[in-house]
């Protein structure tokens, strides 16, 4: 049976499986909305295919996104990520992780990431 799919993701198949598999899907696991703010914020400034083919590479280059490690990434770790092209390079961007797991950790640790996240919503999918 053919999936129905949006004309936007037929020209690939890591699209198609993005649309099939993660798309419009509603997510309530801390870790996994962590990882795609993140990779939202990776984004800005290019397509989004550019994120897509690299998930693998973030997920090593950020501890598969464990935020209490991130925390704690110095000065040379921030050097070694400049280099890893599994990742989009920036400085700013690789700043704004390490800021975002602080912030995770403190809304995490008071209400709940995927609590405070989906308290936008009144608490269900739109």
């Amino acid at each position: 049976m053919d999936k129905n799919r949006c004309s936007w993701c037929l020209k690939d198949e890591l699209y198609m499986n993005y649309h099939d598999n993660v798309w419009g899907i509603p997510v309530r696991d801390d870790t996994k909305l962590f990882e795609y703010i993140n990779l939202e914020g990776a984004q800005a400034g290019l397509s989004w295919y550019s994120i897509l083919k690299r998930i693998g590479g973030y997920r090593h280059a950020f501890a598969q996104w464990d935020a209490h490690k991130i925390i704690r990434f110095t000065e040379k770790d921030k050097a070694r990520l400049m280099q890893d092209s599994g990742i989009i390079r920036n400085r700013l961007k690789i700043e704004a992780v390490i800021q975002n797991a602080r912030c995770f950790l403190k809304i995490k640790e008071s209400l709940g990431f995927s609590d405070y996240l989906w308290d936008f919503v009144d608490g269900e999918p739109i």
